[in-house]
């Protein structure tokens, strides 16, 4: 089987579960060793504990220049480079229940809150990445981002802005690193409805969890949520030397939502001619 991150090593925040963990796994089996990184120890050490030997918990509470300090030089004197980080984690802001987070009545404390995860978490760990990557001599740095970061959400402003501003700053990274002459490439990528455990309250598990899911995703021109695998397989590639040549990219995986107007399904017979 060809492995295609052999030799390479990960970090990947906010993997105890979700697109991060899925990530984790595939990476694994892709020959990655790989750092599962959160702030939920419990969760994150079953994570990966169930990869085996390829794999290890680091708690790093993305917030926290100190942790990123700390993990940076852990894997430099663990494996002596670095070449893979997956700056995944996020909170919608909505974690502790309902907030406000519309432009008029959203709390500045609440606001900051969500930005000091999404976005200051992404900039510390770009920060540290690039400089360890430039010691290891070349690097991928993945974003996730979010579909929220393409467009206007007005119950969510906090959460839209900071994936926003993801989007901007992978391609400020991009550009930092080709400017420098480093082989370390910046990509985001933007996930729409995603099955995670995120959306279980919405959902339930009573008889109507099917109508449910499928009123979420109505607009939507597939008609389904996306797996968490499948985001875990777009990072994969990103992360591989199969996309040598793509940095400052967005990618979107949301069923088509943003190409253009929903689609609806029709069944084409065939004429006969």
């Amino acid at each position: 089987m060809d492995h295609k991150l052999t030799s390479k090593v990960a970090i990947i925040t906010g993997a105890a579960q979700g697109i991060g963990a899925a990530i984790a796994r595939l990476f694994v089996q892709e020959g990655c060793f790989v750092y599962v990184t959160d702030i939920n120890d419990e969760l994150g050490k079953a994570v990966a504990n169930s990869l085996g030997d390829r794999a290890c918990y680091l708690r790093l509470d993305v917030r926290c220049e100190e942790d990123w300090q700390r993990a940076a030089t852990q894997v430099m004197k663990d494996h002596g480079s670095w070449n893979v980080l997956v700056n995944n984690a996020g909170i919608t802001g909505f974690e502790r229940g309902a907030v406000r987070h519309d432009p008029e009545h959203a709390r500045l404390e609440d606001w900051h809150d969500v930005h000091r995860t999404n976005l200051d978490g992404v900039f510390l760990g770009c920060k540290y990445a690039i400089r360890a990557m430039r010691h290891s001599g070349a690097g991928s740095i993945i974003n996730i981002s979010s579909r929220s970061g393409l467009v206007g959400i007005p119950g969510a402003a906090a959460y839209a802005s900071s994936k926003a501003a993801v989007r901007n700053h992978t391609k400020t990274v991009a550009l930092y690193c080709a400017e420098q002459g480093l082989k370390v490439r910046c990509n985001s990528i933007h996930p729409a409805a995603i099955l995670t455990p995120i959306w279980e309250p919405m959902l339930g598990t009573d008889a109507g969890r099917d109508a449910r899911m499928a009123d979420l995703v109505r607009d939507t021109p597939l008609r389904r949520f996306g797996m968490p695998e499948e985001v875990a397989a777009l990072a994969l590639l990103l992360a591989s030397d199969e996309a040598a040549y793509i940095t400052g990219s967005e990618f979107n995986i949301d069923g088509g939502l943003l190409a253009g107007s929903a689609a609806t399904p029709t069944v084409v017979e065939d004429s006969g001619t």
